[in-house]
């Protein structure tokens, strides 16, 4: 049974939430990227603070065993916290969706009809180890007119609490609520907990992190949920792949930065390829530090590694090891991401271009790529500034969500007396 003071305390700050919401969804574009600007500003104000928060979530990660992929999320460096101020900036240059028409008609009693976006109102967040999401979630949310709650977990706590301390001082500095983005990592998974319970409060809530943290929030939250899912990203080479673009593929959307959920899992590669291709572009992969975990017929190909189980096929690793299958064809290939994928991104590597198109056309993931590194896949890289999460779900959104991701739609009608007869 939760606390009834912690209750009382975080029932509290959502009910600000709202009131902030209520303004949020009135200012102008101006006023908020004033807002966004200012924060951009803080941010690098207060590098030395920050970076000294993480440092000791660092530590602690270190001394309570996080893993080398969650340390590498949760750290924070002087260059990463300049890309997340260009990012903030990014998204000032943006367009507004709030009060953008999608559709309207004039009907034949004279009714005018406009749908137009307007904010979700408060947005929820839980995520891990992840500080970036902290900076990325609350300027999206505030440029598209929402108040945001933020659950960031344990393990960057303190650095959270001062990114937070630094986007609320930069919006009191601009006259908007400083409630319009808070944390509720104080009241820890209890919190969390409530965060999931709060429908009338909480509008829609996004969560980030492990497949087990997504599933927890998708099976016990009473708040609509935007799922963000794991990524198990297949990349598939065709018989006619070309070797230079193989390896290079590969490698970046494997060894660029393995910790992230776009980052390659699982390489398929056609049995009429595998002696052409295999050997060069696993040894690439070896030379950075690559774990290969292959099935037999891959194994043969290149004894520099593993075997696979089944086990790997379904495995997000989010570090230096991939699993490698040899398939006999594009329908088996096809096949196996049917089986294994979590719908978040797959790429064909093929000079066929029938192949590719058939591979857009029957691949089921939020992203589908022909001839590039599943990297791509990022709100930032698709010119949205920055991104909530990689929705895998199918209702409202899905890939990377952006300013019109986190707006709903409402129906203004214009009329001169009608009434219904």
């Amino acid at each position: 049974m939760a606390d009834s003071a912690l209750l009382v305390s975080l029932t509290d700050k959502l009910s600000a939430s709202r009131d902030a919401a209520r303004v949020l969804a009135t200012a102008t574009t101006a006023q908020k990227n004033d807002a966004l600007r200012a924060i951009a500003a803080s941010i690098g104000q207060h590098e030395a603070r920050v970076l000294t928060a993480n440092e000791l979530d660092l530590a602690n990660g270190r001394e309570n065993g996080l893993s080398d992929a969650l340390q590498d999320r949760l750290r924070l460096d002087p260059s990463r916290l300049a890309g997340l101020s260009s990012a903030v900036l990014d998204i000032v240059a943006l367009p507004d969706p709030v009060g953008d028409v999608v559709r309207g008609s004039r009907l034949e009693n004279g009714l005018q009809l406009t749908q137009v976006r307007v904010p979700f109102g408060v947005v929820g967040a839980i995520y891990e180890a992840r500080p970036n999401v902290t900076i990325d979630i609350a300027a999206l949310a505030l440029k598209s007119g929402n108040a945001v709650v933020l659950r960031g977990g344990s393990a960057a706590e303190n650095t959270n609490r001062v990114l937070v301390e630094v986007i609320q001082s930069a919006l009191a500095e601009v006259g908007l609520p400083i409630e319009s983005v808070q944390t509720i990592d104080e009241f820890g998974r209890e919190g969390a907990t409530e965060l999931m319970q709060a429908r009338g409060y909480v509008d829609v809530l996004v969560p980030r992190g492990s497949a087990q943290l997504i599933d927890t929030v998708v099976r016990e939250s009473k708040v609509p949920v935007i799922e963000t899912g794991a990524g198990v990203v297949h990349v598939y080479l065709d018989d006619s792949a070309d070797l230079t673009t193989a390896v290079d593929i590969v490698h970046n959307a494997k060894v660029q930065r393995p910790s992230v959920c776009n980052a390659l899992e699982t390489l398929l590669v056609s049995s009429a390829s595998a002696d052409r291709l295999l050997p060069d572009v696993l040894a690439k992969l070896r030379s950075s530090g690559v774990t290969v975990h292959a099935d037999a017929r891959a194994r043969a190909i290149f004894p520099d590694s593993v075997a696979a189980t089944e086990e790997d096929w379904a495995t997000e690793y989010m570090s230096l090891d991939i699993a490698v299958r040899v398939v006999d064809s594009l329908d088996e290939a096809l096949e196996h991401i049917r089986d294994y994928s979590t719908k978040h991104t797959e790429s064909i590597i093929t000079n066929d271009m029938a192949r590719a198109e058939r591979f857009l056309a029957e691949v089921d993931s939020a992203v589908v790529m022909v001839n590039a590194s599943t990297r791509f896949t990022d709100g930032g890289e698709f010119g949205f500034g920055a991104e909530v999460g990689i929705s895998t779900q199918k209702l409202h959104a899905r890939g990377p969500m952006g300013l019109p991701e986190l707006t709903s739609t409402k129906w203004i009608v214009r009329g001169s007396g009608q009434v219904r007869g």
